[in-house]
């Protein structure tokens, strides 16, 4: 069967003022529409500065020197101004009894005592401790010998997975020295910012009554 068309057979109509030329196809305009958009994106990506490239790098942070007195030992570190009193003991000093839970100040698993005072130590920056002295929980027993309120978490079983206890501790130690233990319901309400997600929130209460009792 031949396919060649009868020479009388008409062809498409030619291209006039009155009727122009017919465009790409919708096929044909979105292939080659895509194509040159790959095309530019490389070549911006390409001709563009990239982050972190050499004679463009970000400025530093500032920092500071800073000198404080951590569970009896002087220490003198330089830190970035953003650095946390919670990581500069974590990640400066080693000191990791201290828990990292929330980092937002909500849960109490990072209190420590500055000059004797309970702070959230995630939300304190360590820049403006120069010259204060801070106690962790790794700085409450004197040898073997524990703290009458770590040794009372043991005797009242007031703990579980022992996550938040450094903190539960620390705050418990803070509460005792404030004299907040006059009841249950006292030291419920100063210890209300330490959570404990596995509910031993009975027995802790029993082991600062315990410890308040042993001072």
């Amino acid at each position: 069967m031949s396919t060649t068309e009868p020479s009388g057979a008409a062809g498409p109509p030619a291209a006039t003022a009155e009727s122009p030329a017919p465009g790409p196809s919708r096929r044909a305009f979105i292939a080659t529409t895509s194509a040159v958009g790959g095309v530019i994106a490389a070549g911006g990506l390409a001709a563009g500065p990239l982050l972190g490239e050499a004679g463009a790098a970000a400025p530093q942070a500032p920092s500071s020197q800073v000198a404080l007195t951590v569970n009896g030992r002087r220490y003198t570190v330089a830190i970035d101004n953003r650095t946390s009193l919670l990581d500069l003991l974590r990640e400066h000093l080693e000191l990791t009894g201290s828990k990292k839970g929330c980092n937002a100040g909500a849960c109490g698993a990072c209190t420590v005592l500055v000059d004797g005072q309970r702070v959230n130590s995630c939300l304190t920056l360590a820049v403006r401790l120069d010259g204060a002295e801070v106690t962790t929980v790794e700085g409450l027993s004197h040898g073997e010998r524990l703290h009458p309120l770590q040794q009372a978490f043991i005797d009242e079983d007031a703990f579980q997975c022992g996550y938040c206890t450094p903190g539960q501790i620390m705050s418990g130690v803070g509460c005792i020295t404030e004299g907040h233990t006059g009841s249950k319901d006292e030291i419920r309400e100063w210890m209300s910012g330490n959570i404990c997600r596995c509910g031993c929130y009975p027995k802790i209460v029993r082991a600062v009554e315990q410890a308040a009792r042993r001072k």
